[in-house]
């Protein structure tokens, strides 16, 4: 496996890497994003996510000129949320989210949330495919889908996509879903990779950390990157930022990975794919 930066990249298709390894700035204020993420860049994080929900971009395209690095050398997600549905909709947003962030491409698109109230989840792919079939983004995903979502998308346009972004977290570890990611192909991403900070005191983790010397997030990320997910932890802390960038010198034991996983609850702490359609909730 490559890496830049320290962090291993994942292949998603054939020319496109991603950093395994990210920074997400989901609830990070707008006119607080430009100097939170150029804290992040400035650390060495390569792969910023944002999303056109998160009303945030023009912060991260700020922090990208601010600290003056050569655009194929970070990583940028956005995504297309839900009001933006449909083929031509979903067209229109990619270029909005292109001026707010100032670039002439990202390396990775998704759509946000499938909606199947709507039921357009499929046309906005389509709209996708094409978007980087012309070079406005290098690589097409989505978030938050569940597996009929995606067997849908596979059956009717032919193109699987290359990532979906999900909740996941030790109490809630999607084992179901990410074997049907492995069936498909598909990369996992981790949203809310620290369950919001629930995980942090769990006595488990603590004593696992403990151990280890390291931090509880530091333990959870790692368990994160060793089951191959990819995962973008969020902080508007600098000290945050760094301890959860810290953790390529170390691995987890198998047993300990096991006992983490062993936390799963089943229950969600973010919407529910199948029931969430209030365009302004965009986690």
């Amino acid at each position: 496996m490559s890496e830049h930066q320290g962090v291993p990249l994942i292949q998603l298709g054939s020319n496109v890497t991603i950093p395994q390894l990210g920074f997400g700035v989901f609830q990070v204020p707008p006119d607080a994003t430009a100097d939170v993420a150029t804290d992040a860049l400035n650390i060495g994080y390569r792969h910023i996510d944002t999303a056109a929900g998160y009303r945030n971009e023009p912060g991260v395209g700020e922090a990208l000129r601010r600290v003056g690095l050569d655009r194929e050398d970070v990583f940028i997600t956005t995504k297309c949320f839900n009001d933006s549905h449909g083929y031509e909709p979903a067209k229109r947003a990619l270029d909005v989210s292109l001026s707010q962030l100032g670039v002439d491409y990202v390396d990775l698109y998704l759509i946000h949330w499938p909606v199947p109230s709507r039921d357009l989840y499929v046309d906005t792919w389509r709209a996708l495919i094409d978007m980087q079939r012309s070079g406005l983004t290098r690589a097409i995903g989505v978030a938050n889908f569940q597996p009929r979502h995606l067997d849908r998308l596979l059956f009717e346009t032919g193109v699987t996509p290359a990532i979906n972004q999900v909740e996941l977290h030790p109490l809630f570890t999607q084992t179901g879903l990410r074997e049907k990611h492995r069936d498909l192909g598909v990369v996992t991403e981790a949203w809310s990779p620290l369950a919001r900070g629930q995980v942090l005191n769990h006595p488990t983790l603590r004593e696992i950390a403990e151990s280890y010397g390291r931090t509880p997030s530091q333990i959870v990320i790692r368990w994160h990157l060793q089951l191959g997910n990819v995962v973008i932890p969020k902080s508007d802390k600098t000290a945050r930022l760094r301890e959860n960038f810290d953790v390529f010198d170390f691995e987890l034991v198998s047993d300990d990975i096991r006992r983490i996983s062993s936390l799963d609850t089943g229950l969600r702490i973010g919407p529910d794919p199948d029931t969430l359609v209030d365009p302004r909730k965009p986690r």
